[in-house]
């Protein structure tokens, strides 16, 4: 049972894996008849063990969009746990019983409530009495089951997390500091209490259970431990746990206490109960908390230190942070001298000042932070001047949270960062020239604005003399700029450097207006809304760039350098509003990303698998047993041919 469980999320994650790289990056990790294979192996697992994921791709969870998220009161209150950082403390509580120790994860806890094998409901915890009804969020965790083989009512309480690694994917796309998410947390926390699902799923929220609050006949031999294993045998994952002793219990706090270094999931603790479950419930509960369980919090190591500088941080938004520096102190293994102070407000309560002594610590062993300045003699204010270029700051006030702006446009910072996007692989693409390089040319005189960097052939003495270059390196950069010159629209957008404009959403963008630039520059917040993956903030970023005499002139001076690269679109757009999937091989097409390029050039959309969404599965094997073709027929979906679909085109 464990090693089919264990295939089913390999052969989950394989697929998509799949499916990403061909429909999103145009590339194949395996041919078409291996991932049919692997789908038919997929489908019979999930038929076989009664288990359905909702990140499988046999299944297609609805998006739903809701004004606000229903209250639900729980039937018992869900109480905290007490608490202790005394590793002796937790073995004086478990004393002669057995327990188990596990991850005190640290997200947003959820219940659920499964029915005739389905889920039928998911509750956030709330204040612990009254919680949201978030059902159609929850469908979309990437881990969780959505069917199990167990048919009578089962209710269960988990965390639901986003992992560092995707916590970091998520801030990395998005390039407003101010914007960027405090901590995986937060991020999970908005995104599983979001009204449109279709935000929690992009998110990869995951849910890991850690408590069995009730499933009818079925015989736990009086062992949480049983019940976990039981849960696991029903498709979901669990909160990893040990099993401990009063003779062990001190080594696995040892053992938590080393993986959390490279544990990717948030965590800020430890978890103790008794795996008796008749006797920790003949304890009952005190008004707070249950006489069960009980938690450990990480004693975070501190070290004491001197404050030398609060050095400010420039960014090409002009955004800038302050930075505490301060004597090197030896934290979790490693020397810390550093630690962000995230805005102005939150050095400002601190009372900082040059010289003070300062408490730090890594928060969850991870994160550098000042936990506390023990002088507080203040005197560390906002910077008059921007660090880089000297021109005035301004303090701007965003939700009660103060921030210090640098607001020259001529800014060095503003401009080396934004040159810097500008050359990016997904840009121009202009090999040669490095963040320095680019910062040595503006300081030269070289590069006033983007539109300079076409006409540094004008000082081809000065950059072969400059230390690092030569001959060589001079005609390698100006071939890189030469062949940059040829751009498409899409990417020429996304060189601009406009605020969370990524190319995927210039991308959008541009086909949505047929890469028409007049079109484009003079699209409203509401058009831009209107296209599926552009929201609000984006939207009125974008219109916001578009309306300053500035950046047109600089976007006018830059179109006079490159020539645009004609995308073909078809005006007529004879497939808007048509969902296509693509299998098996094709004879008229080189292969099947050029028959996706036409379905976009004419409006339409392809996807990776067969839903209710589908209007026409493309496979010139009308009659195979693929698991789309079933797939197909069992929906009643058309299943065409190239020259069926050509014959649409016509």
């Amino acid at each position: 049972m464990k090693e089919k469980m264990e295939r089913l999320k390999e052969l989950t994650t394989l697929l998509n894996e799949a499916s990403k790289a061909y429909y999103m990056n145009a590339t194949e990790i395996m041919s078409n008849l291996e991932y049919d294979r692997l789908y038919d192996e997929l489908v019979a697992l999930e038929k076989e063990l009664n288990i359905t994921l909702a990140a499988s791709p046999t299944v297609n969870v609805g998006y739903e969009v809701v004004s606000e998220l229903p209250k639900e009161t729980h039937p018992e209150p869900m109480l905290s746990l007490d608490k202790t950082k005394d590793r002796e403390a937790l073995r004086d509580w478990l004393g002669a019983q057995s327990g188990n120790l596990s991850w005190k994860l640290d997200g947003l806890t959820v219940v659920l409530t499964y029915r005739e094998g389905k889920l039928e409901k998911a509750v956030t915890r709330g204040n612990g009495e009254v919680g949201e009804v978030i059902t159609a969020n929850a469908k979309t965790f990437i881990n969780l089951p959505l069917s199990i083989p167990y048919k009578q009512e089962l209710v269960l309480r988990g965390e639901a997390v986003i992992s560092y690694s995707d916590f970091e994917k998520i801030n990395h796309e998005i390039e407003e500091e101010a914007l960027k998410y405090k901590n995986p947390r937060n991020l999970c926390s908005g995104s599983v209490r979001q009204l449109n699902s279709e935000i929690t799923s992009k998110r990869r929220v995951r849910f890991y259970a850690f408590s069995l609050v009730g499933a009818q006949e079925v015989d736990f031999h009086n062992s949480r431990a049983c019940q976990m294993e039981w849960l696991k045998e029903q498709g979901f994952e669990v909160v990893e746990s040990k099993p401990v002793n009063a003779d062990n219990i001190i080594s696995a706090v040892e053992w938590f206490e080393n993986e959390i270094k490279t544990y990717d999931i948030p965590s800020d603790g430890l978890v103790l109960n008794y795996d008796d479950i008749a006797y920790g419930r003949s304890l009952g509960r005190t008004a707070k908390f249950p006489r069960d369980t009980y938690a450990f919090k990480w004693s975070d190591e501190t070290a004491e230190t001197t404050l030398t500088e609060v050095e400010w941080s420039a960014s090409r938004t002009g955004l800038i942070n302050p930075v505490a520096v301060f004597d090197a102190v030896w934290l979790e293994g490693t020397s810390v001298t550093r630690a962000s102070l995230h805005n102005l407000s939150i050095m400002e309560e601190m009372q900082l000042g040059i010289g003070d002594r300062i408490l730090v610590y890594k928060a969850n062993m991870i994160i550098p932070q000042i936990a506390k300045n023990l002088t507080r003699t203040g005197g560390c204010s906002a910077p008059a001047v921007c660090p880089v270029c000297s021109r005035e700051t301004r303090i701007k006030n965003d939700n009660g949270i103060k921030y210090v702006y640098c607001e020259n446009p001529d800014c060095m910072a503003k401009k080396v960062k934004s040159l810097s996007l500008m050359v990016s692989r997904d840009a121009f693409n202009i090999e040669g020239l490095s963040e320095s390089t680019l910062e040595k040319f503006v300081s030269m005189g070289m590069i006033h604005e983007k539109a300079d960097i076409f006409h540094l052939a004008n000082y081809k003495q000065a950059i072969i003399e400059r230390e690092g270059f030569g001959a060589k390196s001079y005609d390698n950069l100006i071939a890189a700029i030469e062949k940059s010159r040829e751009i498409t629209l899409a990417k020429f957008i996304y060189a601009l450097g406009i605020s969370n404009i990524g190319l995927s959403t210039a991308k959008l963008i541009c086909s949505h207006f047929q890469n028409d630039w007049e079109k484009i520059k003079d699209a409203t917040v509401e058009e831009l809304t209107g296209i599926s993956g552009i929201g609000d903030v984006i939207a009125r970023a974008f219109v916001a760039y578009m309306h300053q005499p500035d950046n047109l002139e600089m976007v006018e001076k830059l179109f006079k350098e490159v020539t645009i690269q004609k995308e073909e679109t078809n005006a007529e757009q004879k497939l808007a509003g048509i969902t296509f999937v693509i299998t098996g091989s094709v004879e008229h097409f080189d292969n099947r990303n050029q028959v996706k390029e036409v379905v976009e050039q004419n409006g339409g959309k392809v996807t990776g698998s067969v839903t209710s969404n589908t209007n026409y599965l493309i496979n010139n094997d009308i009659n195979s047993n693929s698991s789309k073709n079933k797939k197909a027929k069992q929906l009643g979906i058309p299943i065409i041919t190239e020259e069926d679909f050509l014959a649409m085109l016509e």
